[in-house]
């Protein structure tokens, strides 16, 4: 961890990872959170559903994989849930499947692929793909010294210019909570840090990552703009299809510039 002049506390992810900089990446897993965020992606590789998922036995997480050149492609979704037969979204499933598929595949790097809102005064604009520079969250609120810090948690995103110069993307700030809308609490911290971009699991994807050393990049494609004039859940529904297949395009883009590279080539 490291202090700023400001008293905040960031980690940056890619320090735990430079001794291994050097070693081609093989594995890669995504982590996405719904089925129609996931399916655009998996279509474009052929990736086939493993049925004897080695992520546990009698839980409703769905591994895809496949193998493109010299890749290992894993997405890893954390399927529906039992009761309501909805995709299981949010900071929980996000973190349970991020340990469970590093645990299982040991991959080289976790890429967390998914839709999320975002702002239109800092940049956002329906259909944008960003690459996340930083997360953090902004529903974890305990006002109490260095308590609070760990509440805002925030992470680095795994460093790779390379890659971003390559796509010219944009780039942003996420922050994580666990609502679609957003409340005024929500608001006034996501305005304090500085926020791009809004979803429900990245900052969790982040936190498991740090904790098992294995680096991370964020994709999130924007599919409502929280400060508009539409309610988020109506946005979101609306531009879901087109936005996920931008998703996608960006997503396979990056897999082609990963292919034959080493982490330190990002």
């Amino acid at each position: 961890m490291a202090p700023h002049g400001d008293g905040s506390i960031d980690t940056d992810i890619g320090e735990v990872v430079q001794s291994e900089s050097r070693r081609p990446i093989s594995t890669i897993v995504f982590v996405i959170a719904m089925q129609a965020e996931a399916l655009p992606l998996v279509n474009k590789f052929g990736l086939s559903e493993t049925t004897d998922s080695p992520l546990g036995k009698g839980l409703p997480w769905i591994l895809y994989h496949g193998v493109h050149n010299e890749l290992q492609i894993n997405v890893v979704c954390p399927g529906r849930d039992a009761a309501l037969g909805i995709d299981s979204v949010g900071t929980v499933p996000a973190s349970l499947i991020t340990f469970a598929s590093i645990q299982a595949l040991q991959p080289d790097i976790i890429i967390n692929a998914g839709t999320c809102g975002g702002f239109k005064v800092k940049g956002a604009n329906i259909g944008d793909v960003f690459l996340v520079s930083d997360v953090v969250f902004h529903d974890r609120r305990i006002p109490i010294p260095m308590f609070d810090l760990y509440g805002v948690g925030l992470r680095q995103a795994f460093s790779t210019p390379n890659l971003l110069k390559e796509l010219n993307l944009k780039i942003g700030r996420l922050s994580t909570g666990d609502s679609l809308d957003m409340s005024t609490q929500d608001e006034s911290l996501i305005i304090a840090n500085d926020a791009t971009l809004k979803d429900m699991e990245g900052a969790a994807v982040a936190y498991v990552a740090e904790l098992l050393k294995v680096p991370v990049v964020f994709l999130k494609a924007v599919t409502d703009l929280v400060d508009g004039d539409k309610p988020a859940a109506e946005e979101f529904l609306q531009n879901l299809e087109v936005v996920t297949a931008a998703l996608e395009e960006t997503a396979t883009k990056v897999i082609n510039f990963i292919n034959g590279k080493d982490l330190s080539d990002l």
